[in-house]
């Protein structure tokens, strides 16, 4: 199976970088109804970010409204699935850096049953570059 490549919508929260403070938004959105595409997060200074890509921006909007979150995006990111092998991520990877864009972040998975995942992050100003070169849809 080929690989997807999808230009994503993210929007970020910065929060206390506390125990129990992911697990309660993870839960407002459960009661919201909300399903992700991805989640990260990550102390940032003192406290920590929290990013989401939503499966429907709209309806966790509204739940992030409902809980009071100061949300920061929507913002870009690539959203990267496939069958696994070796190098699979390398390969997006390779890709940018020949064509001299810098990758500002990335995380990657496998997934089980022979797939892998990944979320990637280019800065704003590369973003559609960074689309034409990895083929994103």
């Amino acid at each position: 199976m080929a690989d997807s490549i999808r230009l994503v919508e993210y929007f970020y929260v910065t929060t206390p970088n506390k125990p129990g403070v992911g697990a309660s938004m993870l839960g407002e959105l459960r009661r919201a109804g909300v399903n992700l595409l991805a989640f990260s997060g990550f102390p940032s200074g003192r406290g920590a970010q929290i990013d989401f890509v939503p499966e429907n921006a709209a309806a966790f909007r509204a739940a992030a409204k409902q809980a009071k979150w100061k949300l920061t995006g929507p913002k870009r990111a690539f959203l990267i699935g496939g069958d696994d092998r070796p190098g699979a991520v390398a390969e997006f990877m390779q890709k940018l850096a020949d064509a001299k864009i810098n990758v500002t972040a990335v995380d990657a998975a496998c997934a089980g049953a022979g797939r892998f995942g990944a979320i990637l992050w280019v800065e704003p100003r590369d973003v559609t570059r960074a689309a034409r070169i990895l083929g994103a849809a």
